[in-house]
């Protein structure tokens, strides 16, 4: 029998060992922190989550949960990281996984070998093992802009940001205007004196709610009702959305040149209406940090206390050789999403970022893992595995932005679709 290595125990690395447990595999599972949760886990000792205090999930409670556990449905639309973590404990505590994790444990390198790989522990102890499943999520090395100047004020990354307190009348620019930027600076304006978001090329913002109804139930029910294919839904749903909020630019949000259903759009129910109010305002990117006041390209510039960089993440893998794997390199070069092709017992879970939710497609992910390690399903030769990463590649660039940020971006209903079919045939494929 083959045995298992599992990074992290967040919300990734339990579904992966649940179905390990599921095939009757024998696995290790690691976690730096002392208790299990990953970055849904408020101030997690691991170091590593970004979990803010006012943090709601933007999956709705229907789509949200494993297949197999559902989330209790007394429980709101969108959880809180709280209410979330208490389903990621009683799951995980239901399939009898927190006693197979070894807490307070860091891996400090896997390595390649000829029988395996060699995971070395902080303790310095090592074991070998047929296949290592990354599961340390991406979200935790930050990325921060070089600006021209200096800033005199506070700075922070989004990843450090827990409460408002900090910044009760003060001027805060928020930079960036994704998920998390638009999240802080919502959670920032009432407290703060004001607020001003500084976006690059802007965002297609989209609501929570759609005529009462959450947003990811309406492409729900567009794709799985209709039958439609994801691309079709996203461009319906881009009109409905022209309808039901009308033109952003009104608030004083350009639009972007690019069609909404060409990029991850950014959720929030309370953007616009702040904005509206006078609670935000909106800024094009900074060309220069003054002292007290930064700079904008469009000529203007303000005084400000302190910046808020919501400007993404680095992935980074500090166990791991860049003769390995190189995530600078080869992000986008994994097999299914998941296998390194040089080194094909070499996994990642989670490491993607769907249109649709996350949670369920790691499921399967975790799934189709442990087909691979129970010998229900093998892998297709390296040449085929490269054939399916250039397919997958250059549906992303028709499908959505040609941009780092998506990378990761995978189609859910597609992705999900593939990982099955290759379970019930027994070995991957290239579609």
């Amino acid at each position: 029998m083959s045995k298992t290595c599992i990074i992290g125990a967040g919300s990734s690395g339990i579904t992966v060992a649940k179905a390990l447990k599921d095939a009757g595999q024998n696995f290790d599972i690691y976690e730096k922190g002392s208790q299990i949760g990953g970055m849904w886990r408020y101030e997690n000792d691991n170091g590593r989550s970004s979990c803010y205090a006012s943090l709601h999930i933007d999956t709705s409670r229907p789509n949200l949960g494993y297949t197999d556990f559902p989330i209790d449905p007394k429980l709101p639309d969108f959880l809180s990281h709280e209410q979330f973590l208490g389903h990621l404990e009683a799951y995980a505590t239901a399939f009898g996984i927190p006693d197979r994790v070894q807490f307070n444990t860091s891996v400090q390198s896997v390595v390649p070998q000829s029988d395996g790989y060699a995971v070395t522990l902080d303790s310095g102890a090592s074991h070998t093992y047929d296949h290592v499943v990354i599961a340390t999520g991406h979200l935790t090395d930050t990325r921060v802009p070089n600006f021209q100047g200096h800033f005199g004020g506070s700075t922070i990354h989004s990843h450090h940001y827990r409460t408002s307190d900090p910044y009760i009348g003060k001027r805060v620019l928020v930079v960036g205007i994704g998920n998390s930027a638009v999240d802080i600076a919502v959670d920032l304006c009432r407290r703060a004196k004001h607020v001003t978001l500084s976006t690059r090329r802007s965002a297609w913002v989209m609501p929570k709610y759609l005529m009462g109804v959450p947003i990811d139930q309406w492409s729900g029910f567009l794709g799985r009702k209709l039958k439609l294919p994801t691309p079709a839904v996203r461009r319906i749903m881009a009109q409905l959305i022209k309808l039901g909020v009308g033109d952003q630019r009104r608030f004083g949000l350009p639009r972007p040149e690019h069609p909404m259903y060409r990029e991850h759009a950014t959720l929030s129910q309370d953007l616009l209406p702040n904005i509206g109010h006078g609670y935000i305002d909106v800024k094009p990117n900074v060309d220069a940090l003054k002292g007290d006041r930064v700079a904008f390209v469009d000529g203007t510039e303000a005084p400000y206390d302190a910046i808020i960089y919501a400007t993404g993440y680095d992935v980074r893998f500090p166990f791991l050789d860049t003769g390995v794997f190189d995530p600078d390199r080869q992000l986008g070069e994994l097999y299914r999403r998941m296998v390194v092709p040089a080194h094909p017992g070499l996994i990642h879970a989670g490491l993607v970022q769907p249109v649709g939710p996350t949670i369920p497609l790691v499921e399967t992910q975790g799934k189709w893992i442990a087909a691979l390690a129970s010998g229900a399903m093998s892998l297709p030769d390296k040449s085929a595995m490269e054939d399916e990463i250039r397919a997958h590649r250059d549906y992303q660039k028709r499908t959505y932005l040609d941009a780092p940020r998506y990378t990761l971006e995978v189609d859910y209903k597609l992705y999900t679709k593939q990982m099955k079919a290759d379970m019930a045939r027994g070995i991957g494929g290239v579609a």
